[in-house]
């Protein structure tokens, strides 16, 4: 397995675990940090749906550390993920009231998605 993808793939995984735990448990400020202001009890209900499929992906990618094959599979499904959250904020960023928010997670979502693409492509 290359070392350099390896790594990364990991180091992915274990970023969406702390998101996801940080989304979960510690909702509010983690939605003030990223910038969404305060979002309510439906707004905090997504985001925890949110915050449990980072979670759960995050710890079967670890999980999968050692078998190339599936860590492979599990990294191009977050890297759909994270591409579909650029593409989910970007829509946010139209709005005054999110903007900040859309435009730092289409940043980050996009990154993610590049980072995640490069990883899979080297551990092939």
């Amino acid at each position: 397995m290359d070392p350099q993808g390896h790594r990364v793939a990991l180091l992915l995984a274990a970023n969406r675990t702390a998101l996801g735990v940080g989304v979960l448990f510690a909702t509010k400020p983690v939605l003030k940090a990223m910038q969404f202001g305060e979002p309510g009890a439906a707004g905090e209900a997504l985001a925890k749906i949110g915050g449990g499929r980072d979670l759960a992906l995050g710890l079967v990618t670890l999980a999968a550390r050692e078998d190339r094959e599936t860590l492979r599979t599990l990294l191009l499904a977050g890297v759909a993920l994270d591409a579909a959250d650029a593409f989910s904020l970007s829509l946010a960023a139209r709005n005054p009231e999110t903007r900040g928010a859309g435009l730092g997670g289409v940043v980050a979502g996009s990154g993610a998605a590049l980072v995640g693409l490069w990883a899979w492509r080297r551990l092939g």
